[in-house]
């Protein structure tokens, strides 16, 4: 039996709730008005418009991004907890909507409509323009799914491995210049592929299941990886 709180009411279940509630801060609520579910009027504020769902979805959000042409006061309001809350929340925020959530009578402000202004990440730029300047040349199809992505961390991995199968166990500081491998250190230790061993103090060798990585992605003995696609 499903949970109470993940039971979808109908939509006209949520108005009187909604309409409670917000009467209850001193509202005239009425039902219907313009193509709006709920229009609330508290003196000379800007109107509040609730659109009502049994669930959170696209065509609920399109509702509401229609009705911030009319007020910036515009909640969501659903009869059922979303299933990712959090990024439920983060997208009615970004798009500067309310939500509500109508369970068992009872609302829940999950979130009030204000304006909002993302904060850019200076640690997420450096690491998209550090991976976009690193990854040579454009090696992944846009919008590719269910296949590994070829990152610039896997392009040096593979170089690595490449200049193993050509020449045999290296030293890190060899496979490090000739390779154009800066990180080849930690590649190596970490394996995290599984494509090298340790053969002694600062050597590697190459697994077999290295070799099986270089043919998978195409890549030949001598370091060269496959033409772009």
């Amino acid at each position: 039996m499903a949970s109470p709180e993940r039971t979808a009411l109908p939509e006209t279940a949520l108005y009187a709730p909604v309409k409670a509630f917000l009467a209850a801060q001193g509202y005239e609520v009425k039902g219907e008005i313009k193509g709006c579910d709920l229009v609330a009027v508290r003196g000379l504020e800007p109107p509040v418009v609730v659109e009502l769902k049994r669930s959170f979805g696209l065509g609920l959000v399109l509702q509401g991004i229609d009705r911030l042409a009319m007020t910036d006061a515009v909640y969501l309001a659903v009869g059922a907890w979303p299933n990712r809350p959090g990024e439920v929340k983060k997208l009615c925020r970004r798009i500067g909507l309310g939500l509500m959530v109508v369970a068992q009578g009872r609302v829940e402000v999950l979130l009030d409509p204000l304006p909002y202004q993302p904060r850019k990440s200076r640690r997420r730029i450096g690491r998209l323009l550090g991976e976009h300047a690193r990854r040579v040349g454009d090696p992944n199809n846009g919008g590719s799914t269910r296949q590994p992505i070829m990152t610039a961390y896997r392009q040096e991995a593979l170089r690595c491995a490449a200049l193993l199968a050509a020449q045999g166990p290296l030293q890190v500081k060899t496979l490090r210049a000739a390779g154009d491998a800066p990180n080849a250190a930690g590649i190596l230790q970490r394996n995290v592929y599984g494509w090298f061993e340790r053969v002694e103090r600062g050597t590697y060798a190459l697994t077999p299941q290295g070799h099986r990585g270089l043919a998978r992605f195409g890549w030949s003995s001598e370091g060269v990886a496959a033409p772009d696609r």
